[in-house]
């Protein structure tokens, strides 16, 4: 049955390739664009199609969607590097010092680096840099980065080359928090700017190895490399110049366009491809990546406000009735991992809670049997006369995400569960899906974090929190917790603390686990090569390379 559906998928695949092929080479040609290659490797231009480019260009927003990260990665650079194991490295930041509690930080900088617009990224820039990403300017429309340490008090330029920050409390999390993808460094003209101005993605200077040649709002970005650069991050074997000449990202919204276009050579990678088609297509010799990011699983914060799931034994039931084993084995593929925590298995810090994440149907209805939910004759559960109902709201940025909602209403279907899936663009998700809203019992949460640290700060209220189980200061347990790893002064300290989290949230159905999340899907030409997948799984092309 599975190799007739994949059999299908192909074939319709290549059914779509003639046409497909005009409509792309149409769309690059139109743009401008052309194909270009070296006999020995360097220099070239590569063409990257995607299926949105965000929806601002302010470099300071809240949160950098996925589809705009890939653009801040070639263009701007950061204080560290962080790889795909979560392994902090120096970049502009040299070397580094912190002191015993934790709360002052001492930063070194490479010498000689500039912004494209000629500005040294010297201490002041930096200063800079982190007072707005900690405040933003909100009365402009610029906004602080969601995951910035909260308990930042001010940093100083002790001279062009050091920095000193300091915190209210012991921040371990600030330094791997450095090479978040929302940490990018914008020269101090371009911070200076009217929001409006910042939006403009022409008028924004980094430090990165490319610069914007040219864009359109909602078709392309293509990017130039800087010819100086010279300051990349050691841990990735390069420091100089970038090999490829441009990069030009293309908004092609269908997916079957964007695979099309990469097998007939008219394009080199198609970001968001089916996770069924990777198999054909490695089969096809064409690359394959599926890397996971340093953050959360893919998962819900379920909301304790909500009636039934105020109470502990409905959640427990969901964390039971749930089997996480068919959603990889029916809608991903192995290159997709289970769930062990809610954390994804490749942070540090992350711990194996497989037990609690076990299914088991059997649980699931002794607990809802408990908890006074009754099975009727259609199989839906009752109490009070009112059935069983969850509503989920599928994810617009993650392509499987209604399918997997669809198995799981089936899996919970068979326990007693009446459950309804309502699908949105990725506009009417942000209006009418939040945290902890009223018509909102299951949130789904993807977010990538660099240090597990920052976990336990957004998960209540306290500090400008996220409050994602709507919980306020409620749960005395969790506030203890959050408070202890807050003001651990070691990651040895704060390694049991984070265990016993991960614990606490799991067995009180606080979050609910899907899959340890793949959230950007790369399909590449076999004549680009080199390429880098960072911390927060974005591929960077600073390093490839492109054949004949």
């Amino acid at each position: 049955m599975t190799e007739r559906s994949t059999l299908l998928s192909l074939s319709r695949r290549r059914l779509l390739i003639t046409t497909s092929v005009a409509a792309t080479a149409l769309l690059v040609v139109t743009a401008g664009f052309t194909s270009a290659q070296s006999a020995d490797g360097n220099g070239g231009e590569i063409t990257f199609l995607i299926d949105s480019l965000g929806d601002t260009w302010i470099p300071n927003n809240s949160a950098i969607s996925s589809f705009q990260g890939h653009i801040w990665g070639h263009v701007a650079d950061k204080l560290l590097y962080v790889d795909a194991d979560g392994k902090v490295s120096p970049w502009i930041a040299e070397k580094w010092e912190q002191n015993d509690t934790a709360t002052e930080f001492t930063l070194h900088l490479k010498s000689g680096v500039t912004f494209s617009d000629g500005t040294a990224l010297d201490a002041s820039a930096v200063v800079a840099n982190l007072d707005i990403w900690y405040a933003g300017r909100k009365s402009d429309g610029i906004n602080p980065i969601g995951l910035f340490p909260k308990t930042y008090d001010h940093a100083e330029a002790i001279d062009a080359a050091t920095v000193k920050v300091f915190f209210k409390k012991p921040t371990l999390g600030f330094i791997p928090t450095l090479g978040y993808h929302g940490s990018i460094l914008i020269s101090p003209k371009t911070l200076a700017q009217p929001a409006a101005q910042q939006a403009d993605l022409s008028k924004t200077s980094g430090s990165g190895p490319y610069v914007v040649e040219s864009w359109k709002e909602g078709d392309f970005v293509k990017l130039v490399k800087r010819k100086d650069y010279n300051w990349g991050p050691a841990a990735v074997g390069h420091t100089g110049p970038a090999y490829l000449d441009t990069i030009t990202y293309k908004l092609v919204s269908e997916p079957s366009l964007r695979v099309a276009a990469v097998q007939s050579g008219q394009a080199d990678v198609a970001y968001n491809a089916s996770p069924q088609e990777l198999e054909s297509l490695k089969a096809e010799g064409f690359t394959t990546a599926t890397p996971r990011y340093l953050g959360f699983v893919n998962g819900w914060a379920i909301n304790t406000k909500l009636a039934p799931y105020d109470d502990v034994k409905v959640r427990q039931a969901l964390q039971a009735g749930i089997n996480r084993q068919e959603i990889i084995d029916t809608v991903y593929t192995p290159d997709w991992k289970l769930a062990t925590s809610f954390i994804q298995s490749n942070v540090p810090g992350a711990t194996d809670q497989s037990d609690l994440l076990a299914y088991n149907p059997e649980k699931a209805e002794k607990l809802l049997d408990e908890a006074g939910w009754t099975k009727g004759a259609n199989g839906i559960r009752t109490k009070n006369g009112e059935p069983l109902v969850l509503t989920l709201h599928s994810n617009p940025y993650l392509a499987t995400s209604k399918s997997v909602d669809e198995l799981i209403a089936q899996q919970l279907g068979k326990i007693g569960w009446k459950v309804a899936i309502r699908a949105y663009d990725v506009v009417t998700f942000g209006q009418k899906v939040k945290y902890g809203g009223p018509a909102v019992p299951a949130y789904e949460v993807t977010r990538s974090f660099i240090d597990a640290g920052t976990v336990a700060s957004i998960l209540t209220n306290a500090n400008n929190g996220e409050n994602w189980f709507a919980l306020d200061e409620s749960d005395k347990t969790l506030n203890e917790l959050r408070d202890k790893i807050a003001s651990a002064g070691s990651t040895e300290s704060r390694k049991p603390l984070l265990d016993e989290l991960q614990k606490y949230i799991l067995d009180q159905g606080y979050f609910i686990p899907r899959t340890q999340i793949v959230q950007r899907i790369y399909v590449q030409s076999p004549k680009l090569k080199g390429e880098i997948y960072n911390g927060v799984a974005y591929a960077s092309y600073y390093t490839a390379t492109k054949s004949e």
